[in-house]
């Protein structure tokens, strides 16, 4: 998997850029945006690589001798670094506005390391107070969040070719964190092979908008309970061979909604990881499931029919085996009843219970839950 960045601004978007000069060339100077330290912390967190990027006019000149500069530099770095934010790389350019160097943001000279293919730009964002630092992430292929009310923001972008790189305008520093965070949590899992051709899209903190069509109607049903139920987001779309028989698009269906699930779980910081049992009129259902990455499964689901709608009742614990094992986790599933139908649709509804119950994240914490700190 490729790795991301977080290129960060500095003055005027992790410390105060002072009036005047400008410059944050004593320990006097130094002030920290509010909220930054501790939405800074919270992003640490993420997959990420953080990377501060500033443009330091003249830095090492008359102008701005370099001893005034890094006492609070390393200040402010040391300071963060006790919050646990540390900076994967720092790009500083001296160069004045009218040298118009290569290096200078918005121009990406500082930044070639990150323009590879070791690198996901599509998924990387630049942070920052200015259009310019939107300019920037226009020109990395990045996504920029603007840090300004958004009033401000969309005066200072009007006009702008780059303007739709911007996807937030803010001057909360909280509600960056939020969204960084809430982005994390997505994903996106195209599978095509000889048999099926499928899309499917997560997102966990989504509004429960769905998008099902797998070309049977009951297993349509039964994958709309978990939006509905388990408040994520969630489109899945199969082209299937169902002229040969339905096993394949059950079977591909489940390997694409495991694996988006896994990896819109992300580093599963935070997560409550664990999850329910439910009543379906006279049937009872209970899924029990762990995300910590060791896949065991068990099924207990005695159905009396050869089909339910339009699929075969065999498929279904094909489905959830096959579900399990593409989202590394423990999954055991028991129904009992006298309708089929209902054990069934209570067996979807429980597991999305229980997805809501696992994938639960508490925002203020990064915490992974579990005791040997690794999942």
């Amino acid at each position: 998997m490729k790795r991301k960045a977080l290129f960060v601004d500095r003055d005027g978007t992790v410390i105060v850029e002072p009036a005047g000069d400008m410059q944050v060339d004593s320990l006097e100077k130094l002030e920290f945006v509010p909220g930054a330290i501790s939405a800074l912390r919270s992003i640490a967190s993420l997959e990420y690589d953080l990377v501060l990027a500033s443009n330091q006019d003249g830095l090492g000149t008359a102008s701005f001798p370099e001893d005034t500069f890094w006492p609070a530099h390393n200040k402010m770095l040391k300071t963060l670094e006790g919050e646990g934010v540390t900076f994967a790389d720092q790009l500083i350019d001296r160069s004045m506005p009218e040298d118009n160097a290569p290096t200078r943001k918005p121009r990406t000279g500082m930044f070639g390391r990150y323009m590879t293919d070791e690198y996901d730009m599509a998924s990387s964002y630049v942070i920052g107070d200015r259009a310019t630092d939107v300019e920037l992430a226009y020109n990395l292929g990045a996504r920029a969040v603007l840090l300004q009310r958004p009033d401000t923001g969309r005066e200072m972008l009007a006009g702008k070719p780059f303007a739709a790189s911007c996807v937030l305008m803010t001057s909360s520093w909280a509600e960056v964190a939020e969204f960084l965070r809430r982005t994390e949590r997505r994903a996106v899992v195209a599978r095509r092979t000889s048999e099926t051709d499928i899309r499917v899209e997560v997102d966990l903190d989504g509004a429960g908008d769905s998008r099902i069509d797998t070309g049977l109607k009951f297993f349509d049903h039964m994958l709309d309970q978990i939006p509905h139920h388990a408040g994520v987001s969630l489109t899945v779309v199969c082209r299937g061979d169902l002229e040969v028989d339905e096993h394949h698009t059950v079977e591909d269906v489940a390997i694409a909604l495991g694996e988006a699930l896994y990896e819109a779980l992300g580093s599963k910081r935070g997560i409550d990881r664990y999850g329910f049992v439910l009543p379906m009129d006279e049937s009872r259902a209970m899924v029990l499931i762990d995300f910590g990455g060791r896949v065991d499964f068990s099924w207990s689901v005695p159905f009396t029919r050869e089909y339910v709608g339009d699929v075969p009742t065999e498929m279904f614990s094909h489905f959830f085996k096959s579900l399990c094992t593409a989202m590394r986790c423990n999954l055991h599933i028991e129904a009992r009843g006298e309708n089929n139908h209902h054990m069934i649709e209570g067996v979807f509804k429980a597991f999305a219970r229980a997805l809501k119950m696992a994938v639960r994240r508490d925002v203020f914490s990064c915490e992974l839950p579990s005791s040997k700190g690794v999942l």
